[in-house]
């Protein structure tokens, strides 16, 4: 049963949507009717969460972490790796008038917690430095996206170059209820914690997803005002930052908007690759056979938000209807040649020290999970990763100083407001520019695959609409763009230079871009 189990952790590991791979250092529970937890006994007030109680895991079991991660040991990076149980009762929200049906369009929500408490218990993995002088001060709160049928951490694994070199903190929260017992209405497989490892994770306890919203408040209280036990070992917290990508970004905007004005407990937001709508309050799951057409936006009277943003979401997704102009505390950075998901997504487990020239280059690859997910079409190798290290650094800077990241364009749309305008190559116009699509070898874009997210069930290749497409250019074509290697260089100096002035690429992952030029046969 034990090797079983650690091949299914592998093989998890391997197929989760927008995957990361997993760190190396009678299953359901019924909570009606179940005694309380140790910890949160009321509501949480304003201006805080409820406290809950923290505990190790038991030695038991497999003896590992579960979560679809980086796939190195983060030693190697100075970093440790740890996991926390949290445990309480935790309410979920209702507005104060009016139905969940007349929450306002412009997310200024006015919600209340209902007084009807769930009793909870969870975990939270926590990544920071080993040394303690290394720490700049933040921590990056992700709520850990179930999409693919187990916990998975695609903001680290986008951004962990960056967030490991700058010396963050990241603690992942198991905030839903598919993560810990399954039975998400899409996924590419079903390995929740308990499936993984019952000894370890048996004892956790969902109430459902209408009370995730508190867990993740009673997460970032315990983080930053632990009561015994602290999971940041004594670390100084100067500013702490919510991240949620993907399905995850859906429930953050619900989050932003309802639970942050009650708690106020993040001095900023990441919301990356959001698609349509919201999570909503008053169900346990989403449901994507209704609402696809749910405009939602985000609150911006609150503390600075990026939002952030590939190809894929405005149509793919249905995002674009819910498009909404930079402002004081928000900005939207569209990025050109890009995917909510990539070549990236599987490249980036063993991607540890950001300088490698391979996940630099544009490559055709139809397998983004090997021997699990075949696609029809080569996937998207474009930039995403290194403009989501910069989004990062720009939003800390935000948070840290008040110094506000520039207004970038928004990618290029038709007159009919139903596509985007592409150049001669094929490549979308505007965005986030990089010399990815401005020194471009091939047609990256998040269109060309088959499917849709109507045909998203539970079965691998119905994600690949997902990872988007890479289309090289003729060697013919490359000769005539670029007639020498050296002007080749050329053109991609001058494009990542002017991307690394405008903030959106950060100095070192230009240089892996130029060095990965350098690298390249383009030109000879």
């Amino acid at each position: 049963m034990k090797s079983w189990r650690k091949v299914a952790w592998v093989m998890g590991c391997s197929i989760s949507l927008l995957l990361a791979g997993c760190n190396e250092n009678s299953l359901n529970d019924f909570v009606a009717g179940l005694p309380s937890l140790p910890g949160a006994t009321t509501p949480p007030p304003q201006g805080n969460a409820s406290s809950p109680l923290i505990t190790r895991p038991e030695k038991k079991g497999l003896g590992m972490i579960s979560v679809s991660s980086t796939m190195f040991p983060l030693e190697l990076v100075g970093y440790t790796a740890d996991e926390y149980f949290i445990s309480g009762n935790a309410a979920r929200y209702a507005p104060v008038s009016g139905g969940f049906d007349q929450l306002s369009e412009d997310g200024k929500w006015n919600v209340q917690p209902v007084p009807d408490s769930k009793p909870y218990k969870t975990r939270i993995v926590v990544y920071k430095p080993k040394n303690p002088a290394k720490f700049n001060g933040t921590v990056i709160v992700e709520w850990l996206n179930v999409s693919g049928g187990l916990d998975t951490a695609p903001g680290w694994i986008n951004a962990h170059v960056e967030l490991t070199r700058s010396g963050y903190a990241w603690v992942g929260v198991s905030a839903q209820k598919e993560g810990i017992d399954g039975g998400g209405s899409i996924s590419m497989m079903d390995l929740p914690l308990k499936k993984f490892d019952i000894f370890r994770y048996g004892s956790l306890r969902h109430p459902g997803n209408r009370y995730a919203f508190d867990i993740f408040s009673q997460a970032a209280q315990a983080i930053r005002h632990p009561q015994g036990l602290d999971p940041l070992e004594g670390l100084d917290i100067k500013r702490m930052i919510a991240s949620g990508q993907s399905q995850s970004a859906m429930y953050m905007t619900t989050y932003v908007n309802g639970i942050q004005p009650l708690t106020k407990l993040f001095d900023g937001f990441m919301i990356h690759s959001k698609p349509f709508g919201m999570g909503p309050l008053d169900k346990d799951g989403l449901d994507l056979t209704i609402n696809l057409d749910q405009v939602m936006k985000i609150r911006t009277d609150q503390v600075p938000v990026m939002l952030l943003q590939t190809e894929s979401e405005n149509f793919l997704l249905n995002y674009y209807a819910g498009r909404q102009p930079d402002d004081n505390n928000f900005r939207l950075w569209e990025m050109a040649g890009t995917s909510h998901a990539d070549l990236y997504t599987l490249k980036g487990l063993f991607d540890i020290y950001g300088n490698d020239v391979g996940n630099a280059q544009v490559a055709e690859n139809k397998e983004p999970m090997p021997g699990m997910v075949t696609c029809d079409e080569p996937v998207n190798s474009g930039p995403q990763h290194f403009i989501v290290n910069a989004a990062y650094a720009a939003l800390n800077k935000w948070v840290a100083t008040g110094v506000r990241p520039g207004i970038a364009p928004r990618l290029t749309v038709n007159s009919a407001g139903t596509g985007y305008l592409l150049d001669e190559h094929g490549n979308v116009r505007g965005g986030i520019r990089t010399p990815y699509v401005d020194a471009p070898t091939a047609k990256i874009s998040a269109y060309g695959q088959p499917g849709s997210m109507g045909d998203m069930g539970n079965d691998a290749k119905s994600f690949c609409f997902l990872f988007g497409t890479t289309k090289l250019f003729s060697p013919d074509k490359l000769k005539t763009l670029y007639p020498t290697h050296e002007e080749y260089v050329t053109h991609v100096k001058v494009f990542t230079g002017d991307a690394e002035a405008k903030g959106v690429l950060l100095p070192a992952d230009a240089r892996v871009i130029i060095n990965a030029a350098k690298a390249s046969t383009v030109g000879n």
